[in-house]
């Protein structure tokens, strides 16, 4: 896979520019091997669960949220250096508040960290 194309995409959804990193992150899913496909996909469906936030569509964000938090509990999260079990926790706290009919901006946006590598 290109790491220039997904660190971009990894920028661009960390910069809440949730349209144009869908858009990005589903460039790298028709180029990536089967094995990174999972993850990718459950990325870009958090992303897009966020712009129908953006647009009041609660419910396509419900659903959006559910499937691609499916699809990263079942992606290997070792395969792209990122932080998805932190990722995958935000977005499930966001699909929850959703589900109780509550703010999902009462928590933070889920971001795209790297997992971080203790060097002690």
């Amino acid at each position: 896979m290109n790491k220039k194309k997904f660190y971009k995409a990894v920028q661009l959804f960390n910069e809440l520019k949730w349209y144009e990193s869908h858009d990005a992150f589903e460039s790298l899913w028709h180029e990536a091997e089967p094995s990174e496909r999972l993850l990718l996909q459950g990325i870009l469906q958090i992303a897009v669960a966020q712009v129908h936030l953006e647009r009041g569509n609660t419910n396509g964000a419900t659903i959006l949220y559910g499937e691609g938090l499916g699809r990263l509990r079942k992606a290997d999260e070792s395969c792209f250096g990122l932080d998805i079990k932190r990722f995958s926790e935000c977005v499930e706290l966001r699909l929850k508040l959703l589900q109780e009919g509550r703010d999902p901006d009462a928590f933070t946006v889920p971001i795209l960290f790297e997992i971080s590598k203790d060097t002690s």
